[in-house]
């Protein structure tokens, strides 16, 4: 195993991990390169868990003895060590998790595949605050969502701040990007799926009374912050959902209310 032990942060070498804080540049950048960032010791090694390939590594020296066992099943590729102040220049903020690693990104999916045998999907319309998306992730593992499909226009489940606060559970959850929004949704109905929207309309039933009905196959969609959801897509929907409020609270985060829906609507038998 070959340690390279960096000298300057102009070193061309670890271009996958400079200005990770422009947030327009990993949108464009990431996926047009086939990558994703894995920040943290622990986030890395669940995306080794689910089988994901690293590019390279990336740390502060104090963390070698912590990842060995992984630099040895993969000796082949690079790790690159830097001291702290020199890996905050090339990132462009304070690495203080352990380790990070460019990975490759897995193969999509296919739509067909990600179905198979599942009973609740949560498909997310238009949320593009990676925070949210991350939470989400988090949330559908946590809770026994088996798929979660995301419209053309959503955040990358990916991107790095996804990843980090999902906790790596991005890797446990099966997703796939639709191509056609919302007509995909079809494909869920003809699927079996009942399609819910979680959406304050005049005729959403309330999530108990929906929980009650217990469907066998169920697909919850989320709609983006602020606007909610598109008049088209509830056009698509069988029904809308919500969450009864109290005290004046019209309505919750879309990440909160995803933990709620999932947990209520959780197959029954």
């Amino acid at each position: 195993m070959t340690f390279h032990y960096l000298e300057s942060a102009d070193d061309p070498r670890v271009s996958d991990y400079t200005r990770l804080t422009d947030v327009h540049l990993r949108k464009v950048r990431e996926p047009a390169e086939g990558m994703y960032i894995a920040e943290s010791s622990r986030v890395l090694r669940r995306a080794l868990a689910a089988g994901h390939v690293p590019r390279s590594f990336f740390l502060a020296e104090k963390w070698l003895g912590d990842l060995a066992d992984v630099f040895d099943r993969f000796p082949d590729v690079p790790v690159y060590v830097g001291s702290a102040a020199l890996l905050e220049e090339i990132t462009g903020f304070h690495l203080h998790r352990g380790a990070m690693a460019a990975m490759h990104r897995p193969a999509p999916v296919p739509l067909p595949e990600l179905l198979a045998g599942a009973r609740r999907v949560a498909v997310l319309e238009d949320i593009v605050d990676h925070t949210n998306v991350g939470a989400i992730f988090r949330s559908a593992a946590a809770l026994g969502v088996d798929a979660v499909l995301v419209s053309p226009r959503c955040g990358d489940p990916l991107y790095r701040r996804s990843v980090r606060v999902s906790m790596g559970t991005v890797f446990q959850v099966p997703w796939a990007r639709l191509e056609s929004w919302p007509d995909d949704l079809r494909a869920l109905r003809e699927q079996g799926f009942t399609v819910a929207a979680m959406e304050l309309t005049a005729d959403a039933v309330d999530l108990d009374e929906l929980a009650a009905r217990n469907p066998d196959k169920l697909a919850l969609v989320l709609g983006t912050e602020g606007a909610g959801m598109s008049a088209d897509t509830l056009a698509a929907v069988d029904l809308a959902v919500k969450i009864p409020m109290r005290a004046g609270v019209d309505s919750l985060n879309v990440a909160a209310a995803s933990a709620v829906a999932f947990w209520e609507l959780r197959p029954k038998g």
